[in-house]
């Protein structure tokens, strides 16, 4: 039986693993409301300002798999001690930036960071709780605030913007990550995979730079095209690079990667699955900014507070997802989910030029959160289950990496319908720009909702019933083990 003081511990170890996740997520959306603002301080051009976003987002996606065998390798806590002091750091420079270059490189430094803090503080929820019905208790927390996070990043954008100015967008990290660093080695048990000391560099190298590429050219396929040169030849080198990574793993005495893993059908279903969550939602939140402020002309301010319902649902569905899949099983709760958000993604696909926040975006934001809350719980759990503690980093990193490249494929695709929809609407005779703009979200959301629904299918599909069954049985029936947080 856990002792009250061990709870105590594992709870407090939970509360400061799950804050971090909550901040790296938050991160990816935060300096949206505040992208106008940066621009006009920083003289950004119209062309560049994305790459306020996408720096970090192309950083984050490409080291996420080196940063989770980094984890496993040289210690889990002392990579996610290393990234938070990483993530502090870049933030502070961040909000010090005095030129458009000078941001853009914090933001890239602060995607380091989160990638070495995901993967390794996941792996730790992980090693630390028991398979079972204590694990998912403690992914339902992870779930809630990782679901949260995009949409409290909106909200807090706004709110600092509006009061602070847009440089505490970044500056609100430090204080918060050097506290988590303080706190980390007095809360968290340092592992690691005891098995191999070796470090695969050319795989490393390879399987970096290869989905460093992917993510660049995935967000630079809408504006330079996707048929461009450009595109195509960054697609293609990124292709190459992943092919060289595979040789090298199946031949190498210590891989980065070993494939081994993928013989678990549910880590390889949810992996996929991942990354369909990840296209049908990451951009979900972008084009409401884009609708709440273009259309239905919300300030900052209020385009944040209009996400409040929203985040906070999501972490009520969150802590319900944990239940659910020990009662039922972690696929039946995923098809749930990705029902739910396919439900609201279509709702979405019917906005008005002249709508209103409660008929097109409260109503169907709702059955997205609790379809996020049920979504983001069963897939960590499905995309953990089976695997040895020594591949504990691996697996989490593995998933942060599929829905991170989702998250980019997801948008470069929205983005590219929904622009094109809106020029063929001008190109039609429309002069009304919110009527042209609307008919290009509604297209966007269309093909998120499509993302969803072959989400919905596919962990039918390729999921195990049985993993799912024999996950759930033994949650309930207690079988867990007294793991210690800190000694």
């Amino acid at each position: 039986m856990t002792e009250p003081t061990e709870v105590r511990s594992k709870g407090l170890a939970l509360a400061l693993l799950a804050m971090t996740q909550f901040v790296v997520v938050l991160d990816a959306s935060i300096v949206n409301v505040a992208l106008p603002s940066i621009g006009t301080d920083l003289d950004f051009s119209q062309d560049d300002l994305s790459w306020v976003v996408n720096a970090y987002t192309l950083t984050f996606g490409g080291f996420l798999l080196l940063g989770g065998r980094m984890a496993d390798l040289l210690g889990r806590r002392r990579m996610f001690i290393s990234g938070l002091i990483l993530f502090g750091v870049a933030s502070l420079l961040g909000g010090l930036a005095q030129s458009d270059a000078w941001l853009i490189a914090a933001r890239a430094a602060q995607g380091l960071g989160a990638a070495l803090i995901s993967p390794a503080a996941l792996s730790i929820v992980t090693t630390t709780f028991a398979e079972g019905a204590e694990r998912n208790r403690a992914l339902g927390v992870w779930g809630a605030v990782a679901g949260a996070g995009g949409a409290a990043g909106v909200l807090l954008g706004g709110v600092l913007t509006e009061y602070l100015g847009w440089e505490w967008v970044l500056l609100v990290n430090t204080p918060i990550t050097f506290v988590a660093a303080f706190f980390a080695p007095r809360l968290l048990v340092e592992s690691r995979d005891e098995r191999e000391s070796s470090f695969d560099i050319p795989g490393a190298l390879s399987v970096t730079a290869g989905l460093a590429l992917l993510v660049y050219g995935l967000v630079n396929a809408a504006q330079a095209g996707w048929e461009s040169g450009e595109t195509l030849g960054i697609l293609a080198c990124a292709l190459a690079l992943l092919v060289a990574f595979v040789a090298i793993e199946s031949r190498t005495k210590h891989p980065l990667m070993p494939f081994s893993i993928f013989r678990l059908r549910t880590l390889r279903g949810a992996n996929i699955v991942g990354l369909l969550v990840g296209m049908s939602l990451f951009s979900m939140f972008f084009f409401i900014s884009l609708y709440l402020q273009q259309v239905l002309g919300y300030e900052p301010l209020k385009a944040g507070l209009a996400y409040l319902p929203l985040a906070v649902l999501i972490v009520v569905s969150a802590g319900g997802a944990s239940q659910l899949v020990t009662r039922i099983g972690f696929k039946p709760s995923l098809v749930m989910g990705m029902v739910f958000i396919a439900a609201g993604l279509l709702w979405f696909s019917r906005v008005s030029p002249d709508g209103t926040y409660v008929g097109d975006v409260l109503f169907p934001s709702m059955l997205v959160a609790i379809g996020l809350g049920f979504s983001f719980v069963p897939v960590t759990i499905a995309a953990v289950t089976g695997t040895e503690p020594g591949e504990a980093g691996l697996a989490s990193g593995l998933l942060n990496t599929t829905q991170q490249v989702g998250g980019a494929l997801g948008l470069a695709i929205a983005a590219t319908v929904a622009n094109s929809t809106t020029r063929d609407a001008f190109a039609g005779g429309e002069r009304n720009p919110a009527v042209a703009l609307t008919e290009g979200f509604q297209d966007a959301f269309l093909v998120c909702a499509g993302f969803a629904i072959l989400g919905a299918v596919l962990t039918a599909v390729l999921i195990s019933s049985k993993d799912s069954r024999e996950h759930a049985e033994a949650a309930r029936r207690g079988e867990v083990e007294v793991v210690p947080i800190a000694g």
